[in-house]
């Protein structure tokens, strides 16, 4: 249903995010635009309420999900409900700190659609080992929790640091994760948000023993 233009969007275009406190519309046309009140963020909230970095709104094939994990300092709230990460529907009421906005323009898809947009890169056995050892401390349907550290990953795998490190800094290009705070939680953000962690432990789970490893 319409109600005025804070809940309509030209069709065709990239989603939105209305600010009802400035009537200014911001176009997300990146896959991820950055919010908050300091220099340097894609979309600023002169608020006191608001983080220098308070939260990220993400594109990932047909969805935009919002990410506040350990950025802000007074949260970012759903429809009134206090998140970390959360998929966006179309006309959400999105709030960062005390500063209420709306999304707009997000198409509504199938499962099978987005089964079919989403494409998992192609991924070596290492780097399949490292996202699992890296989400390992994560229930994906809990709440979140601190992703694994690199030496934390190193020791699981019996390898270097360096050589994690190597492994993650392909992982994010292959991912598409940009640089910037909280890189590595943002992939694992990323990798249950469209399921590769749950193929990967289904996956590994039917592997006999002596080579699950």
């Amino acid at each position: 249903m319409t109600r005025g233009h804070a809940d309509s969007a030209p069709s065709g275009g990239p989603p939105q995010l209305y600010v009802e406190t400035t009537g200014r519309c911001h176009s997300l046309d990146r896959d991820v635009t950055t919010i908050g009140c300091g220099d340097g963020v894609d979309v600023t909230l002169p608020d006191p309420s608001v983080s220098p970095l308070h939260a990220e709104l993400v594109r990932r094939g047909p969805f935009v999900y919002v990410n506040d994990v350990g950025l802000s300092a007074r949260g970012t709230r759903v429809n009134g409900r206090l998140v970390s990460q959360h998929v966006l529907s179309d006309g959400d009421v999105v709030s960062f700190g005390s500063v209420r906005c709306r999304i707009r323009g997000i198409t509504a898809v199938s499962r099978s659609d987005a089964g079919r947009r989403i494409r998992t890169p192609a991924l070596t056995r290492r780097e399949r080992e490292v996202l699992l050892a890296l989400c390992r401390p994560i229930r994906v349907d809990a709440a979140f929790v601190a992703p694994a550290t690199t030496k934390e990953i190193a020791e699981n795998l019996v390898v270097t640091e360096a050589a994690v490190k190597q492994h993650l800094l392909r992982l994010y290009a292959k991912f598409g994760i940009p640089e910037g705070p909280a890189r590595r939680t943002r992939l694992a953000n990323e990798v249950i948000q469209i399921g590769v962690i749950r193929a990967l432990q289904e996956e590994f789970a039917e592997l006999p023993a002596d080579r699950a490893g």
